[in-house]
């Protein structure tokens, strides 16, 4: 057992950004690359989004791609085994020693996780293709139309669970980027949450993150939110209390590096705004005037 003031804050953050879709969740992910190392584990082939970046920051980013379908769910096999330690993953089938690749002596991408450094970030695009990954790999080989049954439904929890376990106690950051649901919560009430499993998974999907932040477009603009605060029917929150929509730009960089800080919009205190009888009292003597 130790003091907690004797200990020191984790050097690495976990991070889940999502919303719906074409929301800026890759863009703002990826803007990073300015000052980390990225490896990005795309199962959506959705990486076009990030050739929108500067070129410098383009060199920053290795891309893992996971040519995932419905017939072929090679990205929960492949992402279970990425987050456990080494691999060997082949180019053209995503594959963890694949030997139709090394028959071929074609291009592998090696890489281990748990020995990366704070300088790295990982990136998983996205929890909504993982999961649709697991329940195809549970169903391979049934019918088109089979539904799911109570056991299969309980598998998927356990696959999601292991991705999620893993990332939460990761020494290495770490961002995962998921599509919106809305579910009931305590008292029927409807809150978005990230989609990550079933309704009831998603409820505690934000569990295992320190960091969730929500996307979405308000004046044609992406917006972005993080503190718990924002939104009473939108799941955010930041263990460190970085609030992502007091930036002027919107940015990512305070959670994986606190003391490069943030500009931010400029607010009134809660305990020194006005109260409604002050207003009033203001309006009379500004019209007096």
């Amino acid at each position: 057992m130790a003091n907690l003031k004797s200990l020191k804050a984790s050097a690495t953050a976990s991070v889940i950004v999502y919303g719906a879709p074409k929301t800026g969740k890759s863009l703002i992910a990826g803007e990073l690359a300015e000052h980390f190392k990225l490896i990005w584990v795309d199962m959506e082939n959705g990486h076009d989004t990030l050739f929108q970046l500067p070129d410098a920051w383009q060199e920053n980013i290795e891309l893992i791609n996971l040519p995932d379908t419905r017939g072929y769910p090679i990205a929960i096999e492949t992402v279970l085994k990425m987050i456990k330690g080494p691999v060997s993953i082949c180019e053209s089938h995503g594959k963890v020693n694949c030997m139709i690749c090394k028959r071929e002596k074609a291009a592998f991408v090696d890489t281990n996780l748990p020995a990366l450094d704070n300088n790295t970030v990982v990136v998983f695009d996205s929890l909504t293709q993982l999961t649709n990954s697991a329940i195809s790999h549970i169903t391979k080989g049934e019918a088109e139309d089979y539904k799911l049954n109570y056991d299969d439904w309980g598998n998927l929890g356990k696959l999601l669970d292991m991705f999620l376990s893993y990332l939460q106690q990761a020494s290495y950051n770490v961002v995962v980027i998921s599509h919106e649901a809305e579910v009931e919560t305590e008292g029927k009430k409807k809150t978005l949450v990230p989609v990550g499993g079933t309704r009831n998974f998603s409820r505690n999907v934000a569990k295992y993150f320190g960091h969730v932040v929500y996307a979405e477009r308000k004046n044609k603009k992406h917006v972005f939110s993080s503190s718990s605060t924002y939104a009473t029917t939108i799941m955010t929150g930041s263990r460190t209390a970085v609030a992502v929509e007091a930036m002027d730009k919107p940015s990512l960089l305070s959670i994986f590096k606190p003391e490069a800080g943030a500009t931010v919009k400029p607010t009134v205190p809660s305990n020194e705004k006005e109260s409604t009888a002050e207003m009033l009292a203001r309006l009379r003597n500004k019209k007096a005037q």
